[in-house]
């Protein structure tokens, strides 16, 4: 039922909507898996007023090829096009080769917009779902990302991530030659930014609570780094550090009550913790090497980060129970930013080796380590929800570019803005 690589399966590129500022990315596909699922995602039928608000069709099919799971059907060889509830002659959709067939319709009713869907396995003839998907009126796009991910789980069994978002710094020079700084945030297909904040000062770090509501970053508005939390849906932000020197590198907890940092305010920096209902501060680590990078394991019970106790900077777990102290990494001169994917198998980082940083992840269960990326200046990983991508910043012929690998290496594109501006420092959404 799996094809081979098919040369149409090169880059392409998808111009998105952009809301205040002019920064759009684009997607470039470098490379799919090798053996991958061919499907058709029929044109679908509208019965509301006026012109459909969104192509559904197309933003499914994109939202599949970007996964690099899928080889999709362009609607011109398509040899029907049939709607929910007809019946389909599955002879058309065997000769082109299909293994699965997506067929919907939307309307409006009640003031709703309703898709209702299904998904055929073509070589059985079978239908394996049926689904009715609501929205606002307008929600084109939400609805279409909702379907994708519905498919995208029923044939290969993991949680899609077309509804996720992701957070990232943009920066250019004004017209007026002073640079500035974009903290954004987007579909994970880089499609409907919006700015959240705007300064003349670097912003870094951002991060996401694990409800999904409010992010935490760096910002050195106040003339220092200062740590601020800011809720996604009014706005509003608070700053929640203001001491002198180094505050840095937030992470929510698992439950969202406590932020992981680090602080310089005692002399060295060392990993802190911020109970964020009583605002009381807590010292983690205590030694002479710098401790920094903090991340939270899925438990909630320790937190991973990088220090150069040893020499040079490696990866850590500190089990806050017992304060006991672990090293993780022992291959490559130097690994830095660490990233835990969900279920806690697998350590993505910064690793360098021979003087050339690259993405690498580590199997925990056995101390494997791949090197998924072969790009130089590679930095800032962030690990998409359901655990199979890796986002990341590097460069592309001297720019700051967005990134994505699968944790086999297999599924590898650019997210490059297709203005002046310089893209860095991703946060991928929790689901």
């Amino acid at each position: 039922m799996l094809s081979k690589l098919s040369p149409l399966f090169l880059a392409f590129c998808l111009i998105l909507l952009t809301n205040q500022v002019r920064a759009e990315l684009t997607i470039e596909v470098i490379s799919g898996v090798d053996q991958q699922t061919r499907i058709a995602v029929v044109p679908f039928n509208w019965d509301g007023s006026g012109i459909a608000p969104s192509a559904f069709d197309q933003i499914i099919a994109n939202d599949l090829r970007l996964s690099g799971l899928f080889d999709v059907i362009p609607p011109q060889n398509m040899l029907s096009f049939p709607s929910p509830g007809d019946e389909i002659n599955f002879r058309d959709w065997r000769v082109l080769g299909a293994d699965y067939l997506l067929v919907g319709g939307a309307t409006i009713s009640g003031g709703q917009m309703l898709a209702d869907i299904e998904l055929y396995d073509v070589p059985s003839g079978r239908q394996i779902m049926g689904r009715r998907v609501t929205a606002g009126r307008d929600d084109g796009r939400d609805v279409s990302h909702r379907i994708s991910d519905l498919a995208y789980e029923q044939i290969t069994g993991i949680p899609g991530i077309a509804r996720s978002r992701i957070l990232y710094v943009a920066d250019a020079l004004s017209d007026e030659g002073e640079r500035r700084y974009r903290l954004m945030l987007a579909d994970q297909d880089g499609a409907r930014e919006q700015l959240l904040v705007e300064s003349e000062a670097p912003i870094m770090s951002p991060a996401w609570s694990p409800n999904g509501e409010e992010i935490a970053y760096v910002s050195f508005e106040t003339t220092r780094s200062a740590i601020f939390m800011q809720n996604l849906a009014t706005g509003e932000r608070r700053q929640l550090t203001n001491f002198e020197d180094i505050n840095g590198a937030p992470a929510f907890s698992p439950d969202g009550t406590k932020l992981a940092m680090v602080l310089s305010k005692d002399g060295n920096p060392e990993l802190y913790m911020l109970d964020l209902i009583t605002n009381e501060f807590t010292r983690l680590t205590d030694h002479f090497a710098i401790d920094t990078e903090p991340n939270w394991t899925a438990d909630g019970e320790a937190l991973i980060f990088t220090s150069n106790r040893g020499g040079r900077p490696q990866i850590y777990e500190l089990d806050l129970q017992t304060g006991r102290i672990a090293r993780l990494t022992y291959v490559g001169d130097y690994n830095t930013r660490p990233r835990l994917s969900a279920d806690g198998r697998f350590l993505v980082m910064i690793h360098r080796n021979n003087g050339s940083d690259h993405i690498a992840v580590q199997d925990l269960t056995d101390d494997t380590l791949i090197i998924v990326t072969k790009t130089n200046l590679d930095e800032s990983p962030t690990i998409s929800p359901n655990g199979a991508l890796v986002m990341y910043a590097t460069k592309l012929d001297g720019k700051s570019i967005l990134a994505a690998v699968s944790l086999d290496a297999g599924v590898k594109y650019n997210l490059p803005a297709s203005s002046s501006e310089g893209v860095r420092e991703p946060a991928w959404s929790p689901f």
